[in-house]
């Protein structure tokens, strides 16, 4: 019997990039105005069964573009209607008691709300292998089934036998990438250790609310793996774009 335990901690982290913006000014000898719009009418408008928030007549609306910067003006391009948050349900995987060729896994969901004019992505990367507390033992990242069916930190493969070991991931849901095409794909996490770049999990322009994507842990240990209680950290970070 060998023994592993694999305590996940998520960490997730918002990333806003001000910039001063300088709005219109009108001035005259007596007078100045600085506004951040100029126009006829604006501001949130309801009846019974809609909502309407709005801007009419700015002087100057649309996609402006020059080095380094684009600005997006009028046409409420930047009024979200849906708060950006994420979320992680399990933050503590635990595998439990491993036995040689007997794959076990486990399961977290994502939940991501969305609501802005750009898109947002989800990225993981593991900050070492599963390894125990000593770090003289790990158990390697997969590479699926091996030959043909060898996967990657990008391209995932299927991931089928008792007999190919390691450690892994599959996704299932909402604004994963296309390679996890069921639920036999897995790909390795990249490591931080090895300075490997994160992966983006979930990534989607479009605007939702509890946009939803379940990761599915796997490991499988052969029968010469020291025994032991192995851990290792699953770094996220959910950035969302205006």
């Amino acid at each position: 019997m060998k023994k592993a335990i694999l305590l996940v901690i998520s960490l997730s982290f918002l990333f806003f990039f001000l910039k001063s913006v300088f709005a219109l000014n009108m001035e005259s000898p007596l007078f100045k105005i600085q506004y951040g719009e100029i126009g006829i009418a604006g501001g949130n408008k309801s009846s019974a069964n809609y909502s309407l928030s709005d801007t009419v007549g700015q002087t100057a609306a649309g996609q402006f573009n020059s080095t380094g910067y684009i600005v997006k003006a009028g046409f409420q391009y930047l009024h979200s209607i849906i708060p950006f948050r994420f979320s992680i349900s399990n933050t503590n995987i635990n595998f439990g008691t491993l036995i040689p060729n007997s794959p076990q896994t486990a399961t977290t969901t994502l939940t991501v709300s969305f609501g802005a004019a750009g898109q947002y992505q989800v990225t993981a990367i593991e900050e070492g292998r599963l390894r125990t507390l000593d770090e003289v033992n790990s158990v390697p990242d997969t590479q699926c089934d091996g030959g043909t069916n060898t996967c990657n930190e990008s391209l995932a493969k299927p991931w089928t036998s008792n007999t190919a070991y390691g450690f892994g991931y599959n996704m299932s849901g909402n604004d994963i990438p296309s390679d996890f095409i069921d639920s036999t794909y897995f790909r390795p996490f990249p490591n931080r250790q090895e300075n490997e770049s994160p992966a983006v999990i979930m990534s989607s322009a479009n605007v939702g609310r509890n946009r939803q994507a379940v990761m599915t842990f796997k490991v499988n240990i052969s029968p010469i793996q020291p025994a032991g209680k192995y851990q290792t950290i699953i770094n996220f970070v959910a950035t969302p774009s205006f």
